[in-house]
């Protein structure tokens, strides 16, 4: 034990004194942070910009239809050519021109945007709906129908979703959220997998391909340097996913005082506005109560959890089928053939993520949650819809149990293998190495 606690030691200060190690500690976080800052940093730009548009109606039908904020002001330029208004905006007096042209027909269904730079998508949103609106609101009319009647009538429906557990406790669930959750957690722990897995494969390779391997097992035997390494790189990984955790509540918490919201959970809506907020308004806002009803949906402590319950004994599962592989090759190239088989299961995990997120709860979704070598991704996308707590027990059994066969198999090839150079290998000779006593 002293031996691999010395391997353990030796491949993890290795590798968090690496460059790469640093960079990617702090620039994970700052990537994870940007999505949900970039937006509202956006958001508090724009909000400060009116943007002024002429509008040059030939039709007659839109003017003085559009309504002005602070984004956005509308100006009718009553009698003016649009080759004038064009003039005006190539000049920087107007941002940009509305032109609707004259029509032959009783219906205005077509209209231009001149500008100089690129139109807002919110924009072209608004004058779309407004134009669209105003045609409806005519043909209504014109078929004698009042279009306040029709507004009266239509109705937003506020489907709420109630999930019941055995024992008759409700608790209400946002399917979009859980959507997005499931596919970003299985994303997550395949990348983890592959990344730090390769760097096992990468590891084993370069140490024979040197024969520095031939000086490791003089002192050691193979199944305890394999395990050195895995364990050692687990604990590279883990560290490096706790640092994120740690950085990224970091810089949340001081973006959110930077802009005086008090809570770091309010920045995920993405649309804070740049004007003065006290607290109070905050936690008044109708958006901001149901920002905080979905988060406090989110059960965090089991997803947090579930992932390093599943990704621990996921990485170590497939680790030790790299370290199998990088035992047999002597260079990168040659490993390509030995390590489709070992992806092919993450590849269909991932895959069927997206069948799973729409069925959490049928048989295949399930059945995919328990097979060792698809459950660690396949499980975590099930996870924030709610799983009963023995397919959980189960799936983590047959994952420690499939790890503990795969390493004692792994190791009878690792034995063999770090010892052998030059030699083309096939399948059927690996499968000789594993009735050797």
């Amino acid at each position: 034990m002293n031996k691999i606690g010395l391997i353990i030691k030796r491949e993890y200060m290795t590798r968090v004194r690496k460059r790469s190690f640093l960079i990617m500690t702090f620039l994970g976080p700052i990537l994870m942070a940007a999505i949900y800052i970039i937006p509202i940093m956006l958001a508090l730009n724009a909000s400060n910009e009116n943007m002024r548009i002429a509008v040059v109606d030939e039709s007659h039908w839109f003017e003085d239809r559009f309504t002005n904020n602070k984004e956005h002001t509308f100006v009718t330029m009553h009698g003016q050519p649009i080759d004038s208004v064009k003039e005006m905006v190539k000049t920087g007096i107007f941002d940009m021109a509305l032109y609707v042209p004259p029509t032959q027909l009783n219906i205005p269904s077509n209209a231009v945007v001149y500008s100089i730079r690129q139109v807002p998508m919110e924009v072209e949103t608004y004058i779309s709906s407004v134009m669209q609106k105003e045609i409806e609101d005519q043909k209504l009319m014109a078929k004698g129908v009042d279009p306040d009647i029709v507004s009266a009538v239509k109705t937003n429906v506020n489907l709420q979703i109630m999930r019941m557990d055995e024992k008759g406790n409700e608790k209400e669930t946002f399917t979009k959220v859980q959507f997005t959750l499931g596919i970003a957690l299985a994303l997550l722990v395949y990348m983890f997998i592959i990344f730090f897995g390769g760097q096992v494969m990468q590891g084993v390779a370069e140490e024979k391909t040197n024969r520095i391997i031939e000086v490791i097992v003089s002192s050691v035997k193979p199944f305890q340097l394999m395990m050195g390494k895995i364990i050692g790189v687990s604990l590279v990984a883990l560290t490096q996913f706790l640092l994120w955790i740690v950085l990224t509540g970091v810089l949340y918490l001081g973006f959110s005082a930077f802009i005086g919201i008090s809570h770091p959970d309010l920045l995920s809506s993405g649309t804070v506005m740049a004007q003065e907020i006290t607290s109070t308004d905050i936690m008044n806002n109708e958006s901001v109560q149901n920002i905080m009803q979905i988060v406090h949906s989110i059960d965090f402590g089991t997803i947090i959890f579930s992932f390093l319950i599943f990704f621990i004994l996921g990485y170590l599962l497939y680790a030790t089928l790299y370290a199998a592989v990088g035992s047999l090759v002597d260079n990168n190239t040659d490993s390509q053939q030995f390590t489709l088989p070992i992806t092919v299961p993450l590849m269909v995990a991932i895959i069927s993520s997206f069948y799973i997120v729409n069925n959490p709860d049928s048989n295949l979704s399930v059945w995919l949650s328990m097979i060792p070598f698809t459950s660690p991704i396949s499980m975590m996308v099930r996870i924030p819809f709610g799983v009963p707590i023995w397919q959980v027990v189960v799936s983590v059994v047959l994952l420690a149990a499939t790890f503990i066969l795969m390493t004692w198999l792994a190791a009878k090839i690792y034995r063999t293998g770090i010892l052998m150079y030059g030699k083309k290998l096939s399948y059927k000779e690996i499968f000789k190495w594993l009735k050797y006593r």
